[in-house]
């Protein structure tokens, strides 16, 4: 056993659906891939190659569990998106070979500090403050690829019961074979990475007490309470 000084972390793991932990290793998440959003967000989508930012690994909320409302904030946005899970690593992945290198799937909600993101766009600060905080990754539960189109399907977010955003994953302006391929001539890919493929349109503000209930059609849920 290595003689560490301090206690290591915990890992941060992903419960599968019917039973075990993913490992997370890192999470990645791709801006604005869907176009209806990267134009609400004041960007064109028909030129812009793939970009990426990251969030902490305990930075995840199992599905179902609460999420504290972020400190340093007045507008905490919600950004639903299908995840990815890495079971097999690779550097210059193959576009057409690149959901071989796929685990499994989940649902997930990328929370976001908008008012913090949008200040440090201003000043072409990085985004972290904005993205990587705290409880910003609520994940449902993960399933093994299988038969799973990850390229078609429903992505819907309900509020309080009522439907914030709608649309269908074959609307992504890079699939995911091509994310998976794009990101791993970026950083080698490794088991137990992550990859937040993006955020249909109409993100919005959430309030303490409201309840985040998104579906991914094929794929499953995730469900949080803004505590």
């Amino acid at each position: 056993m290595a003689d560490y000084v301090i206690a290591p972390p915990a890992v941060a793991a992903l419960p599968v659906h019917g039973g075990g932990l993913f490992p997370v290793r890192r999470i990645f998440c791709v801006g604005r891939n869907y176009a209806e959003h990267a134009r609400e967000m004041g960007s064109d989508p028909d030129r812009e190659p793939p970009f990426y930012f990251t969030k902490p690994a305990d930075s995840i909320v199992v599905n179902g569990a609460d999420m504290p409302y972020p400190t340093e904030t007045k507008e905490l946005h919600h950004e639903m998106e299908l995840v990815v899970a890495i079971g097999v690593g690779g550097s210059d992945i193959a576009e057409a070979d690149a959901l071989n290198h796929v685990w499994g799937y989940c649902a997930g909600l990328d929370m976001t500090r908008r008012d913090l993101q949008n200040a440090a766009k201003k000043t072409g600060r990085p985004w972290d403050m904005g993205k990587a905080f705290d409880h910003s990754a609520p994940l449902g539960e993960l399933v093994p690829a299988g038969s799973i189109n990850p390229g078609k399907g429903l992505i819907e977010l309900k509020v309080n019961g009522q439907v914030r955003q709608t649309s269908d994953l074959s609307k992504m302006i890079w699939a995911v074979p091509e994310v998976i391929a794009n990101l791993s001539r970026l950083v080698q890919l490794s088991p137990g990475d992550l990859i937040m493929t993006g955020t249909p349109e109409n993100v919005a503000a959430v309030q303490k007490g409201d309840l985040l209930e998104g579906t991914i059609e094929g794929v499953g849920t995730v469900t949080v309470r803004i505590a």
